[in-house]
């Protein structure tokens, strides 16, 4: 029960006066009470006075009290019973906006004591004769579903809903397809669900016609809805696909950006289905100019037509190719809205406007904003790895960049550049010079790293890259990770291209990397490259000197099949995040890794036979750093046999069964004993194979490098057991 307010203070004065014998009075109360309530204050003691004042004439107080009720029908559900009265009497007002009212209360009300009582006022609501009021009921259908589903197919709603879909009122089809819509998403998304459930709403034909005939004469929020439905709809056949195509274009003149989008989005799904090449260049062409208008609007409005656009163009470049101008950015623009423009831009890039977007990109390289001018610099890269007749303008407008000799401007700079010289190799080698010139302007690792590449990969025609390199020798080991990768890299580069004069600068470094470097990373590196280098330099040359292939800009971001689904998800957050709505929507988040699992499905047993084949062929080798050929041990099975043995493990069997649930399984598969093991051999005491760790680098010091061997700590391993694996042994270690 409620808690009686006090004999003082605001809430005993309210209650007095809603107890008044003065109707304007009790009104003025009212209005004073939803006041306090819609700043915070607690108001809640006084429901049974404000309850008194349900049953009136006056509308707007009546709509007062009911604003009171759903907002405290759920701390007080006792006392809401009390209103179930009026609110039934409400339902049969002469005044069609009292039962609508009524019948919208009942529904928001979503109290469990009310709901047995809503079904004969909405029973009647839907036959209303007014279309307010059907409309009205049409929703209260969608709320009732949502709180308790069997009531609503027991008494027949759902059968008057697709009824009424038929109606002479396009806003009653509306909200009428709305309130199935939600109920068809809210059943499909149980997982027990069959074809044939009546919750479901599939589109036929003939509903289709109906949808066609209101989506002219409803509001906007009802064509979003109807646009919505038509998007579900699959057409017989691609004459059905042009009908369609040729009623929703009217849509693009609509002045509702949400109306705009959801045409668009009907377009691009039955465009699917059209055939004729002249009708589609015509809509194309007709989606230009709606999808422009867009970006007259606010920011976040524009910031979400541009991440739309964005998924289109990645569909249909030609959409939008000769509006390049429109996405130029304004210097009051947001950087969100800015930074979408730009890679805009780059996507309309061609030869024919790529002169105006150099010098547009120039001009945004002198702005204020640093992570603007650094994204402004990375389109220029962009452009010049896509346009190869425009790359040598773009070098020029970076030279001039560099020129600026302001640090970041340099620094992103020589970024771009290392891409350039990927995309372009032994194009531009004329502006290496320029480029070590500026080497005391880097202090970020990127940067540090990048014009180490450059360094690195052209060192035979760099006549002080020793000294050069040097000097990141000199400071290896306060370097961040990827800028000492990156210089181990290319000292080895070095030394295999100037063998004579770098010998000491390679040595220097791979003693650095393999003792003083903390990173295990880089120390791996270093040994390898000291492996190669001691034992076969011809090997060396062929690994680290190897032809690389040319790098491009992907033409979409995501992957085909995600696109085709996000292309039916546009004007909805799922297109503005480039995401299915499951990885943000809803108790069952999925990741990123179960959406790529779903495009790669058919693979998927595939690839986990493919690795456990990996893992036998593991199990027999013993050892990572053998790079001899071993001969297979008699009686040991190999390949896809291998593979089969692996499978008798209960982990490995549900592994590739696709049941398992417990992450843990790979692992346990991998160290799972096979059916038929090995004999122990008798170096199996040493886990590197007969290599131990001291042996394995002890030749490099007696290699063509001539440098002192590693004095690597020696592990002292207990020799196996009489029953123990091998792999028990390398378990043993941790």
């Amino acid at each position: 029960m409620s808690i009686k307010a006090p004999r003082k203070g605001e809430n005993y004065e309210l209650s007095v006066d809603l107890n008044s014998e003065y109707r304007e009075k009790r009104k003025d109360a009212i209005k004073r009470v939803i006041a306090s309530m819609t700043v915070g204050k607690d108001v809640s003691g006084l429901f049974p006075d404000v309850l008194k004042n349900m049953q009136t004439d006056d509308l707007e107080q009546k709509k007062l009290v009911y604003l009171y009720l759903m907002n405290y029908a759920k701390t007080q559900p006792e006392l809401v019973i009390l209103a179930v009265n009026t609110f039934v009497k409400d339902s049969d007002d002469p005044n069609p906006l009292v039962r609508a009212l009524a019948i919208r209360t009942m529904g928001v009300l979503r109290a469990e004591k009310i709901i047995d009582y809503l079904c004969d006022p909405l029973q009647k609501c839907l036959r209303d004769e007014n279309p307010y009021v059907r409309k009205t009921a049409a929703l209260c259908v969608a709320k009732l579903y949502d709180l308790k589903p069997e009531l609503v197919i027991d008494n027949g709603f759902l059968e008057q809903l697709h009824e009424m879909i038929a109606d002479s009122n396009p806003m009653v089809v509306a909200n009428t397809v709305a309130a199935l819509t939600d109920i068809h998403i809210a059943a499909s998304s149980q997982s027990s669900i069959s074809s044939n459930d009546p919750a479901l709403f599939p589109i036929s034909s003939s509903i289709l016609t109906k949808l066609l005939i209101a989506l002219n004469e409803c509001s906007e929020w009802g064509r979003v809805a109807i646009l919505n439905a038509l998007a579900r709809y699959v057409a017989k056949d691609d004459k059905e696909s042009e009908h369609i195509c040729e009623r929703v274009v009217p849509q693009f003149q609509h002045v509702n950006g949400s109306v705009v989008l959801a045409a668009v989005k009907v377009i691009m799904i039955h465009m699917r289905g059209v055939r004729r090449e002249d009708l589609i260049k015509q809509l194309v062409r007709k989606m230009a100019p709606p999808l422009v208008t867009l970006l007259s609007s606010p920011p976040e409005v524009q910031w979400v037509a541009l991440r739309n656009i964005n998924l289109l163009l990645q569909k249909r470049p030609d959409i939008l190719s000769n509006e390049m101008r429109v996405f130029f950015c304004k210097y009051n623009d947001p950087l969100y809205v800015k930074v979408e423009k730009l890679d805009i831009m780059v996507r309309l890039a061609g030869e024919n406007n790529v002169d105006a977007l150099l010098s547009e990109l120039k001009e945004y390289a002198s702005e204020v904003d640093v992570d603007f001018v650094r994204k402004s610099i990375k389109a220029i890269g962009q452009t010049a790895i896509k346009i190869d007749a425009a790359a040598e303008r773009c070098v020029h407008v970076l030279l001039d960049l560099i020129d600026t000799r302001v640090s970041y401007v340099v620094q992103e700079a020589v970024v771009v550049m290392k891409d350039i010289f990927r995309k372009y190799p032994s194009t531009y080698e004329g502006i290496i010079p320029t480029l070590c010139a500026n080497l005391d302007e880097l202090d970020e690792p990127e940067a540090k790293a990048s014009l180490i590449w450059i360094i690195g990969e052209y060192a035979n025609k760099i006549d002080n890259a020793d000294e050069l390199l040097g000097i990141f020798v000199d400071t290896f080991t306060e370097e961040s990770y990827p800028v000492q990768l990156q210089t181990l890299t290319a000292v080895v580069k070095l030394f295999l291209k100037k063998p004579d004069s770098s010998q000491g600068i390679v040595q220097r470094i791979l003693n650095t990397a393999t003792k003083d470097c903390d990173s295990p990373d880089v120390r791996d590196r270093a040994y390898i490259y000291w492996r190669l280098l001691s034992t076969d330099p011809g090997a060396a040359k062929a690994v680290v000197l190897a032809q690389r292939p040319p790098i491009s800009i992907p033409r979409t971001t995501v992957a085909p099949a995600l696109l085709e689904e996000l292309l039916g998800e546009v004007s909805s957050l799922a297109s503005v995040y480039h995401k299915p709505e499951e990885t943000f929507v809803g108790k069952g988040r999925v990741g990123a890794e179960s959406l790529q699992r779903r495009t790669d499905a058919p693979d998927d047993r595939f690839s986990t036979q493919k690795a456990l084949q990996t893992v036998a062929a593991g199990q027999q080798a013993e050892n990572l750093l053998d790079f001899d050929d071993a001969p297979a041990v008699e009686g040991r099975p190999s390949g896809l046999a291998a593979t089969e043995v692996l499978s008798h493990t209960p982990a490995a069997a549900n592994l590739l069964a696709g049941t398992s649930s417990n992450p843990l399984d790979d692992l346990v598969s991998i160290f799972g004993a096979p059916a038929t093991p090995a004999p122990p051999s008798a170096n199996s005491h040493d886990i590197f194979g007969g290599l131990g760790v001291n042996s394995a680098f002890s030749s490099v010091g007696t290699g063509s490098l001539g440098s002192p061997a590693v004095q690597s700590p020696s592990v002292a391993v207990p020799p196996l057991q009489k029953n123990q694996q091998p792999e028990d042994d390398l378990l043993g270690l941790f």
